[in-house]
């Protein structure tokens, strides 16, 4: 059983590189989003691309495929009648190219979001917007970065698989302000594997174990949600914003692939 998941993780990875190699030889860094990955996620719908609704950041040369750092702004505010209800990440030529999609609710203040993604090859990575009224919007970046889905698991693997779950909320600045959008940034322990890295010990590919589902409320109200791929990084990490309408409790609900669920609280006096 073992050896299968070895081979299987292996065909994943050559696949993946020939796709990425294919489509960037063709000369077309939009061929794999017009021929294949549009179709997929959003069918025939209508996308915007004038940027009026987001803004993406990623560096266009990484400095570690395994941790690129990209960020999502929105440039409108959350209201009850109008607001992004989802923001999806999409890295073209990734061997899974869904990286996340996040799920905001006017009690967000914000539909920003940060994060760091594994990039497997050259490639654009998509935001694509989606307001409460169902219109598209989407912007792309395109990121230089080869083999941060393959890149070797550290020899620490155990210390990493012992300290699995735990999490915490670090808030921006001293004090939280009622009503208003705070940022906060939910860090979380976890090893991520993506299923195409060898193990620097045991020299086998390690099967697939990451975080693929994420939920984050205040005093029981949603505040974001996520859901995640083998793209997400090493000990993921999201940055947010919520708003407080009085003194609560922040709980973040984590769950992986391999059905193991980690939660925490912690208490915000404004």
């Amino acid at each position: 059983m073992k050896k299968d998941l070895n081979i299987s993780a292996f065909c994943l990875m050559i696949a993946g590189l020939l796709f990425a190699n294919i489509t960037l030889a063709a000369g077309d860094e939009d061929a794999a989003w017009n021929n294949v990955l549009k179709k997929q996620f959003f069918g025939d719908r209508s996308i915007d691309e004038s940027g009026a609704t987001i803004e993406l950041t990623a560096p266009y040369r990484a400095e570690d495929p395994a941790l690129v750092p990209v960020s999502v702004t929105a440039k409108l505010p959350q209201t009850t009648s109008n607001y992004i209800k989802t923001i999806t990440l999409i890295i073209d030529n990734n061997p899974v190219p869904f990286a996340a999609a996040f799920h905001f609710t006017p009690e967000s203040g914000k539909a920003d979001i940060a994060t760091r993604l594994r990039f497997n090859a050259y490639t654009n990575i998509r935001a694509i917007a989606e307001t409460n009224d169902g219109k598209l919007s989407m912007v792309k970046s395109f990121v230089k970065a080869s083999g941060g889905c393959s890149a070797p698991i550290g020899a620490d693997l155990d210390a990493a698989m012992a300290r699995m779950g735990k999490m915490k909320f670090k808030l921006d600045g001293d004090k939280i302000a009622l009503n208003q959008p705070n940022q906060t940034q939910l860090l979380v322990s976890h090893p991520s594997i993506s299923g195409m890295q060898m193990d620097q010990i045991s020299r086998m590919v390690k099967p697939a174990h990451f975080v693929n589902q994420v939920k984050v409320s205040f005093n029981g109200k949603p505040v974001l949600s996520a859901e995640t791929d083998i793209a997400l990084s090493t000990d993921p990490n999201f940055r947010f914003y919520f708003v407080p309408d009085k003194a609560g409790e922040l709980k973040a609900e984590v769950k992986d692939n391999q059905g193991k669920e980690f939660s925490y609280t912690q208490a915000v006096t404004p």
